[in-house]
């Protein structure tokens, strides 16, 4: 046996490029951050800053306070709006209620904000493709009154009604499935041929190219570990992408979750980790896997991302 062949045959964890925070979680993290040393304890957060438990206990840790609802936030106390984004009236409430407000919505959730607004304005009825009860979704669906409509699934297009040379047109939630939604995609343009889609699809950069990653990386591996909370959609469809290529998987977002069973005759497993997962807590997870048997590391070609948002500039100034 050669010294390739023995390398090859020897167990690994490869670890998928990119993975873990994304422009904007990186961005809304700080925001939050820079909040707490320029003010100090208690920072207010108005939801999960991002969907993941180790992020949101270490914020915690430092001050800021996680509150569901405005009226939990002392008059003239200091908030920040999640990474999600939210509806005008939630803005609006915040005015009256003299909040100071930092605004830590991904900037590609505004850009489809700004998209709704308008295409209402120009008298579309808009259909927007997402999961209901999502913060991005309520926030989105939120910048308007009327004349927007939720599709969760195929079977939803099957029962809108509307005439087929009516004005309509469509946004997606960033955090989908790619697969899953041009499914989706092709049943409306089929249904309504003249319905308008975004100038640029809204799946955002980061959701792509993670997918992307774990559609190279799994026909190299035995099982994939995807690091990331339950309540983030996008760590929720690397796993399923990876089951879907035939792949176990599994998600978590501690270390001591990880089962030494689901590495029992797995040669090789496949890491990645959701947009809101961050490589220190990445990091801890291959040191546990390595504590149920030696494996070597190595990381995978993919993108290389290099994009950055910058902090509001209420913030910075």
């Amino acid at each position: 046996m050669t010294m390739e062949e023995s390398t090859q045959d020897s167990p690994e964890i490869l670890m998928a490029q990119p993975r873990g925070f994304c422009a904007g979680v990186d961005r809304a993290i700080n925001i939050v951050n820079e909040a707490l040393t320029r003010f100090g304890a208690p920072i207010y957060v108005r939801h999960e800053i991002v969907h993941n438990a180790y992020v949101v206990d270490e914020l915690r840790q430092k001050g800021a306070v996680f509150v569901e609802e405005l009226h939990e936030v002392p008059k003239g106390g200091i908030v920040v709006f999640s990474a999600h984004g939210v509806s005008q009236e939630v803005r609006k409430d915040a005015e009256q209620r003299g909040l100071q407000v930092y605004d830590a919505t991904c900037p590609l959730v505004t850009k489809v904000h700004l998209e709704v607004v308008k295409m209402c304005k120009d008298g579309f009825t808009v259909l927007m493709i997402g999961h209901a009860g999502h913060p991005e979704v309520e926030g989105t669906m939120g910048q308007v009154n009327k004349g927007i409509h939720l599709i969760e699934t195929v079977a939803d297009v099957a029962d809108l009604t509307f005439d087929a040379n009516e004005k309509i047109a469509f946004v997606t939630q960033t955090t989908l499935s790619v697969d899953e939604t041009k499914e989706i995609v092709d049943v409306l343009t089929k249904k309504f041929p003249n319905i308008v889609q975004p100038r640029k699809q809204d799946i955002c950069y980061a959701t792509q190219n993670r997918q992307d990653a774990v559609k190279f990386m799994a026909p190299q591996v035995d099982v994939v570990i995807v690091v990331g909370s339950k309540a983030s959609s996008n760590s929720n469809r690397l796993r399923e992408l990876a089951e879907k290529l035939g792949v176990p998987a599994y998600m978590v977002d501690a270390p001591e979750q990880l089962q030494a069973e689901w590495f029992v005759g797995k040669k090789r497993v496949g890491l990645t980790a959701g947009a809101s997962a961050p490589e220190s807590l990445a990091q801890s997870i291959v040191s546990k896997i390595q504590e149920f048997g030696p494996r070597s590391i190595r990381a995978l070609d993919g993108v290389v991302e290099d994009v950055t948002f910058s902090l509001p500039k209420n913030l910075v100034a």
